[in-house]
């Protein structure tokens, strides 16, 4: 169908019905800045912003951690492998333990 036809014939039938004194002052500019006003959802741009704030934040950790790295003194001669060595191998040693001496 024709839209500008279709758009003719319709402002024609609105011209022919006035609208009738129930209908509030200046509802129909309303209804139309509402729908011309109305931003359409950038899902893109929403990623986008998220992932940006997300990469800022974990450079800033990053930096923070390895300024702390570099300043921070050892007090212990044990490295950050044996400290995560300990500390993933604690909760099998600590079963062990408890199976070992359990006789019955």
């Amino acid at each position: 169908m024709n839209l500008l036809e279709l758009q003719r014939k319709l402002i024609a039938v609105a011209r022919a019905n006035p609208p009738a004194d129930t209908v509030p002052y200046a509802f129909e500019k309303r209804i139309l800045a509402r729908l011309t006003g109305r931003p359409t959802l950038d899902l893109r741009g929403f990623w986008e912003r998220g992932l940006a704030r997300a990469a800022m934040f974990s450079v800033a950790a990053m930096l923070l951690m390895s300024a702390w790295s570099v300043f921070v003194p050892a007090n212990n001669s044990e490295t950050l492998s044996q400290d995560v060595e300990k500390t993933l191998f604690a909760a099998v040693d600590n079963a062990g333990a408890d199976f070992a001496g359990d006789s019955r």
